[in-house]
């Protein structure tokens, strides 16, 4: 069971990823080209259009990690699409894409659909092709759209409370939820996942940005005399997820970046720095955090509100990390470089 859900969150995370990041690399720069330069409009329509293709990468990819035929990961896409949600009909008649449709629906979809492809296996012999994509249709598939309804408002529910409790307690719940991200990025979790998932936005999305900006600066900084420069700027460029090993032996190392994470959190509350469920969960990669925040700010690209988003996601990681590493290498000496070697042999 662990290593079933094991592959389906592997899976999820890669399709994920893989559709999102298009929009998210190049979307709010394109936005701000956009008005100066209106070809560009086109780039970013298929950005937003890959995005909607997110429940057919999400099925796929799980096949692939379940290993699956052809036949059988492309049923597994489809019937992912049928339950996610993504697709709905007007009044006229017309099928349109409504965004990515409900990103939990779509795994618990795709999990059914692998689970009744391997019931099915070879059973079907040379009429596969012809009876998997419609059996998966018509029982995985059918399945998730039937409880479509019931997931979307419980996940619903879920992002509301979540909202309310920030609203209510935004400087605590902050310093919470970028703590949680800064784990979860060096875990094999997804945090693009979890925050689609869970529909995180507001403060939420903010501090789960700086979360991830604590990491990635931090471990840059400490892991700078253990390895070239280049592997260093991909904790920030790329993910922090590439300690996971030494975060797993070590998990001491990542202590300057959890406080450091914490203190960015509270003040996330504190100044209101926001974000959209599909920003949460990339941090610096893209510059998709500071961007989302100036893109959400009150008053926009204004004096203070480009202060506030230098300060958060640039000066004080940087600062706050050097401090704090400094502390718990040179004076509690509990951290050293060697600990954040990285091996890619």
């Amino acid at each position: 069971m662990k290593d079933f859900f094991s592959k389906l969150l592997t899976g999820m995370s890669i399709g994920i990823v893989v559709s999102l990041i298009p929009n998210v690399l190049l979307g709010e720069v394109l936005k701000l080209l956009i008005p100066h330069f209106p070809v560009l409009q086109h780039i970013f329509d298929i950005t937003v259009f890959v995005m909607s293709l997110l429940p057919v990468m999400i099925g796929v990819m799980v096949g692939i990690t379940f290993k699956l035929t052809s036949i059988q990961t492309a049923s597994v896409g489809i019937a992912a699409m049928v339950g996610s949600g993504a697709i709905q009909k007007t009044a006229d008649g017309l099928f349109a894409l409504n965004g990515i449709g409900i990103v939990i629906n779509t795994g618990i979809t795709a999990a059914l659909t692998v689970l009744f492809v391997q019931l099915i296996g070879d059973r079907l012999k040379a009429y596969s092709i012809l009876l998997m994509p419609t059996l998966s249709i018509l029982v995985p598939g059918m399945i998730g759209y039937l409880i479509l309804p019931f997931v979307k408002s419980s996940t619903g529910l879920l992002g509301v409370a979540i909202s309310n409790v920030t609203s209510l307690q935004p400087i605590i719940m902050g310093a919470i939820i970028s703590v949680v991200f800064c784990l979860i990025i060096l875990s094999p979790i997804s945090t693009v996942g979890v925050a689609t998932v869970i529909m995180l936005s507001g403060i939420g999305s903010g501090a789960a940005n700086l979360g991830i900006v604590a990491a990635g600066v931090g471990l840059a900084i400490a892991s700078y005399k253990a390895n070239s420069l280049g592997t260093a700027l991909a904790h920030v460029l790329g993910s922090p997820k590439i300690q996971m090993r030494n975060f797993f032996m070590k998990p001491k190392i990542a202590f300057p970046m959890l406080i450091t994470a914490a203190i960015l959190g509270a003040l996330a509350g504190l100044l209101n720095i926001q974000g959209t469920p599909y920003s949460a969960g990339f941090g610096l990669s893209g510059l998709v955090g500071p961007l989302n925040y100036m893109k959400l700010a009150e008053g926009g690209w204004a004096v203070e509100n480009v202060a506030i988003m230098l300060s958060t996601f640039f000066i004080l990681p940087i600062a706050l990390n050097l401090g704090l590493i400094y502390i718990f290498s040179k004076k509690l000496k509990l951290i050293k470089a060697e600990d954040y070697k990285l091996h890619f042999d």
